[in-house]
């Protein structure tokens, strides 16, 4: 993490394509998300229900506990992986602006009752599901400007 401590990220050559290879494979990394989420786990509230409490007229299980439980602490782990990462980058490029720590903070906020409202679907109540997707969506999206101004700012300011 040598690019939390160089002044100016734009002048360390050095530094220039390894934080470019970072941000692109977070876009990446994102982007695949909503596809995987998709085909897998689900990232509408049907399909969310679906998986956690499986389907009668589908025959579909229920997900196991064991499998949701290690589901949620990979998620817990990539998230968070990606956040800081990317929020650090973020905010160096954009010079700790006070938008860019409106959006880091939304994004954290978001990111952290996407992964609250899960297990409190899973155990409690189906009604957190729509909290679940919201935030999801509110988080990748505020990751995904993060990641793509960051780009822009490096190689073009």
């Amino acid at each position: 993490m040598k690019f939390t401590i160089i002044k100016d990220l734009n002048q360390d050559k050095m530094m220039k394509p390894i934080l470019s290879g970072l941000l692109f494979f977070t876009l990446l990394y994102l982007l695949s998300d909503f596809i995987v989420k998709y085909n897998s786990f689900g990232i509408f509230p049907h399909a969310v229900q679906a998986t956690l409490f499986g389907g009668e007229e589908e025959f579909l299980d229920p997900i196991i506990k064991a499998s949701f439980l290690e589901f949620w602490h990979v998620e817990i782990f990539f998230i968070m992986m990606i956040l800081f990462t990317l929020s650090t980058v973020y905010i160096r490029l954009s010079k700790a602006s006070k938008s860019a720590i409106v959006v880091v903070n939304l994004m954290m906020i978001s990111a952290i009752i996407s992964l609250i409202s899960l297990p409190l679907s899973y155990f409690f109540s189906s009604d957190f599901i729509n909290i679940y997707i919201t935030t999801f969506f509110i988080w990748h999206i505020f990751a995904l400007f993060s990641a793509l101004y960051s780009l822009k700012r490096l190689h073009y300011a």
